[in-house]
């Protein structure tokens, strides 16, 4: 392969940004300009000449412009292999294509309105536009394709390096780069008309990702690495975060800011939650953002250091300056007031992002676990059809009550086996990630105490049933006084006796939420 001078260029784009001035600097390099529908219309009422596609393929665009490039003569202008098939071209008059430029209909983001029905999807599947960047990315040894305005900076560099030429490594990762678009393109179709289906987990999966950045490793130093976001992923993401200041992002960072942000995203009051190493190292709701911090922070203020803060307000000076000379490698909140982010940038290492959409509903397709070979696929843990049955004879209070839904709630974000105690809206201890249940308790008590907080008159979740009445009588021996769990133990009765024989209210939910 080798340079190629682009003489001949099809434009036909949706996305409009920078096309008139690309078309300009083709035109005055001598590219004659090729054009379709609105991209035509667009660049000839700002004076760049340009040929109708139907007047190069003498064919009209056809119901509405459902059918306007699949024809012979075009695609031909593009698929012909010079080296060996330029007699034929020339004997059916097929002059060549050297470039396309081709985006395509946003068929992710009219689908990710809720409220999008299926005639309004199905016109929005580009057909025209796949085929011709399949075409041009197959025939890279002598066309070059770009796909989104994104790339108009990197052809417009080449055609001046080159003298109006592109490379042949250049249109090889140009080609790449449009089988990939491509590929994601078909693949968001078949993952949302798979979601209309009445069972939506059909013979195959497709996933859908675009490139967010790159990054230094993996979970350890000897990985590779990259991160990805979800095109049709509607509501709170780090994948589209504004980072403020501080250094680049790791992929432990990312891990940790993803589960800080899910576990602060359950709270309906001033919120904080401190991760590390995916697990909760407090977290609290309370009456402002401050008093949520320190709540959160007095949990298990050692695990804390070098942790991440999540919150779900506004980030303010006051609350910079509680934080004062405590280490967090990321804080991430909705927004950042000015006084806020000024007094934190004297943290230089300090990465503080704004996550748009965090009062939005999170929703987007299925939750992948990756094993060995294969994938685990199933839907977001949202809840399920839960209730609240008080199975003891002492009903809990309304202050217990109130508790326990908070312990309930941030225990689903605790790796199990997860034990979480709680007073009121705030975290008391935590027993993450044990084989055993009872240990789990054990570690949320010693936890506790560790932390110098106060276990009497606390309420614990558990996320899943006691199998045995020890780990109950762990935390009451502890001072607890109300639990939630979901129940479904063939030992149900016997530790809702050792709740009534203790004298505690037990709640069950019927529903488990395993975190692993």
């Amino acid at each position: 392969m080798s340079d190629v001078r682009i003489r001949r260029a099809l434009l036909s784009v949706w996305d409009k940004t920078g096309i008139v001035d690309l078309a300009r600097d083709l035109v005055d390099r001598g590219v004659e300009i090729l054009s379709t529908g609105g991209t035509l219309r667009t660049l000839t009422e700002a004076g760049v000449p340009a040929t109708s596609v139907k007047d190069f393929t003498s064919h009209p665009e056809i119901f509405d412009g459902r059918v306007k490039t699949l024809h012979p003569r075009l695609e031909g202008a593009i698929l012909f292999r010079r080296h060996d098939q330029l007699e034929e071209a020339v004997r059916l008059d097929i002059p060549p294509i050297d470039l396309v430029v081709v985006n395509l209909y946003p068929f992710e983001a009219v689908t990710a309105d809720p409220g999008c029905d299926m005639a309004r999807a199905l016109e929005h599947i580009d057909i025209g536009g796949p085929t011709m960047l399949r075409a041009a990315a197959k025939n890279h040894p002598s066309v070059a394709v770009v796909i989104d305005p994104s790339g108009y900076g990197e052809l417009r560099a080449e055609l001046e390096d080159l003298n109006g030429a592109t490379r042949a490594e250049t249109r090889a990762r140009w080609a790449r780069r449009a089988f990939a678009r491509v590929a994601t393109y078909d693949a968001g179709i078949a993952r949302w008309l798979s979601e209309q289906a009445e069972d939506p987990f059909g013979p195959h999966q497709v996933v859908t990702m675009s490139k967010v950045q790159g990054l230094r490793y993996g979970e350890n130093p000897h990985q590779r690495a990259a991160f990805y976001g979800e095109p049709a992923w509607r509501g709170p993401t780090l994948a589209r975060a504004v980072q403020h200041q501080g250094k680049e992002l790791s992929y432990n960072n990312i891990m940790d800011a993803d589960a800080a942000l899910a576990m602060v995203l359950e709270m309906d009051s001033p919120g904080a939650t401190i991760i590390k190493h995916a697990n909760p190292a407090g977290a609290a709701q309370a009456a402002d953002l401050v008093a949520a911090y320190d709540q959160a922070l007095a949990c298990d203020s050692t695990s804390a250091f070098g942790g991440i803060l999540a919150l779900n307000r506004p980030f303010t000076a006051a609350l910079a300056e509680r934080i004062g000379k405590h280490f967090f490698e990321v804080i991430l909140a909705p927004s950042f007031e000015p006084d806020g982010l000024a007094a934190m940038a004297r943290k230089k290492n300090l990465r503080l992002l704004t996550v748009p959409d965090m009062g939005v509903k999170a929703a987007g397709s299925w939750f992948l676990k990756r094993v060995a070979g294969g994938y685990l696929v199933s839907d977001w843990d949202e809840g399920g059809p839960e209730e609240r049955r008080v199975v003891t004879k002492r009903a809990p209070t309304e202050a217990e009550l109130r508790g326990l839904e908070f312990a309930w709630r941030m225990a689903k974000h605790v790796k199990s086996n997860a034990i979480l105690l709680a007073d009121g809206t705030r975290t008391i201890g935590v027993g993450a990630g044990q084989m055993s249940r009872v240990d789990a308790c054990k570690l949320a008590v010693r936890k506790a105490g560790e932390a110098g907080l106060e276990t009497r008159g606390t309420v614990l979740a558990s996320d899943a049933f006691f199998p045995f009445r020890d780990g109950l009588d762990a935390a009451v021996s502890a001072g607890s006084t109300a639990v939630i769990q979901p129940g479904g133990s063939v030992r149900d009765a016997e530790v809702i006796a050792a709740a009534d024989e203790q004298g505690i209210a037990m709640v069950m939910t019927g529903t488990r939420h395993f975190r692993h």
